[in-house]
């Protein structure tokens, strides 16, 4: 038998994988964690699967299924949202299957961050703004964020930030990145990227919480800034890579240039 580990996306169950689906569609034991991870997901699941929600159950509780799952030969997937890289928990199932010597392998899915990105309509990357993309999340009870990663250390690069499981402390979180983001810096929050419930709220960072009602985005929002999130009108320096002028290994520049 084998544990799939599957990236269910961010929530529309088109968004996951094709590999991702025809893994979920193949095996008779499901897992999932109900408090992330949509039922419209599991219509990939096969019908006759047996589909376990994983958010009630403690790591013993998890890793009971998996003997069982062991002891009857069945294959298992087990879904998450998003990816499964990010923010998964899926470490410590991992070292619970090597110790039982189940075999396991990891599906990739969308992360919320990239269809946060794709709701604003944004590139998080761009010339001459800024070339970096970092991911962290807000302290919780569940396991908190190393001190060397604090949130203004990591603002000081004024990078794209995206802030994951952040939404009941956001007053908390702004008054941190202002200490590095000028104020008139793009800000966004995206709550349940692409989801029936999907919203969005796009202000800049020193307006982000004028007029909002925190409780609202309590819950899946993503926090997006940065200075890339600003009008793609407003480019000064595009990228080479279109310029008729730039020669690569695949395209001769428009006056005939290589490389």
């Amino acid at each position: 038998m084998k544990v799939y580990f599957i990236g269910a996306g961010p929530g529309a169950p088109d968004l996951i994988t094709l590999r991702g689906a025809r893994r979920l569609g193949e095996c008779p034991l499901v897992m999932y964690a109900g408090s992330l991870v949509p039922e419209a997901v599991l219509e990939h699941a096969h019908p006759d699967a047996e589909c376990v929600n994983t958010a009630p159950l403690n790591l013993d509780e998890q890793v009971a299924i998996y003997r069982r799952a062991q002891a009857q030969g069945l294959d298992v997937a087990r879904v998450h949202s998003g990816d499964p890289a990010i923010y998964g928990a899926t470490a410590e199932q991992m070292r619970a299957l090597r110790s039982l010597g189940i075999e396991y392998e990891v599906v990739p899915g969308v992360s919320s961050f990239t269809a946060s990105a794709a709701v604003l309509g944004a590139e998080l990357t761009r010339p001459g703004v800024t070339q970096t993309v970092i991911l962290t999340r807000a302290s919780g009870r569940a396991s908190p964020v190393p001190d060397a990663e604090n949130l203004r250390g990591l603002a000081a690069h004024r990078a794209s930030l995206c802030v994951f499981l952040g939404g009941r402390q956001l007053p908390q979180i702004v008054t941190e990145l202002l200490e590095a983001y000028p104020p008139h810096t793009p800000a966004a929050l995206v709550q349940r990227a692409s989801q029936p419930g999907e919203r969005r709220h796009e202000a800049t960072l020193g307006t982000l919480l004028t007029d909002l009602t925190l409780s609202d985005w309590a819950l899946t929002t993503m926090l997006l800034v940065s200075p890339a999130l600003g009008d793609p009108g407003e480019l000064t320096e595009p990228s080479r890579l279109y310029d008729p002028a730039y020669a690569h290994r695949f395209r001769r520049a428009a006056d005939g240039t290589d490389s």
